[in-house]
């Protein structure tokens, strides 16, 4: 009798569960690749702008500007002018900031508003009005001059008006009479709308028009503008 262990069969090899492949290190390795082209990318356009703003720094100077608005004729002083940055271009000419000490007493040739450029053009050494007569300051009370109408340039009338507690009329009065006069300036109004007008005049009339001014017996008629 045979007395062997009994065979145990075999398992089907059809029957074993199949192990997925997997595909983590490919994967893994593709995004590595990817940090590493967006970290160049940025790299890139970090030193780009770098260059950008080094270039439009390099490329801006410092210039004079107008700080607030200053009449022909009138004598610039440190408040008026500021300094402003400005780009680079051959079209502009202002005067540079290193030029600010030396435009401090400079008379304006034209009028100037805040905000602008200031242009060598634009200053004069004297007042071009009547640079070669004396000049007179005269307190103009309101409706002693057209009111707001008075500008550097203007010819006016500078006319003797009745002293007072006199009754004579202007044409009664032989005091009664004028000096023709040029605007060199003309002075923000006062609380009561006064004004200082200075006037260039010969050098016969400075001495009797300051007379009459410091009592106060001038008015101001504007001549045309036309002649």
């Amino acid at each position: 009798m045979d007395s062997a262990a009994p065979t145990v069969p075999r398992p089907n090899g059809s029957g074993r569960a199949d192990l997925p492949i997997t595909t983590t290190a490919p994967v893994k390795r593709e995004r590595r690749w990817s940090v590493a082209a967006l970290c160049i990318v940025l790299a890139v356009v970090c030193a780009l702008g770098a260059a950008w703003a080094v270039n439009s720094a390099s490329s801006r100077t410092k210039v004079l500007a107008v700080a607030r608005d200053v009449s022909a004729g009138q004598v610039l002083t440190a408040a008026d002018v500021t300094v402003a940055e400005v780009s680079a271009d051959a079209a502009l000419t202002p005067l540079p900031a290193s030029d600010k000490a030396s435009v401090v007493g400079k008379r304006t040739a034209v009028d100037l508003r805040q905000g602008g450029l200031l242009l060598a053009s634009q200053l004069t050494a004297g007042t071009g009005l009547g640079d070669n007569k004396q000049q007179v300051g005269v307190l103009v009370k309101r409706g002693q001059a057209p009111a707001g109408a008075l500008f550097p340039g203007d010819k006016v009338l500078a006319v003797t008006t009745p002293a007072q507690g006199s009754t004579a009329t202007p044409r009664d009065d032989p005091s009664t009479s004028w000096i023709d006069a040029v605007v060199v300036s003309v002075s923000r109004p006062d609380a009561s709308g006064a004004v200082v007008v200075n006037l260039a005049v010969g050098t016969s009339d400075g001495p009797a028009l300051a007379s009459l001014a410091s009592q106060g017996r001038i008015a101001l008629v504007r001549e045309p503008r036309s002649n």
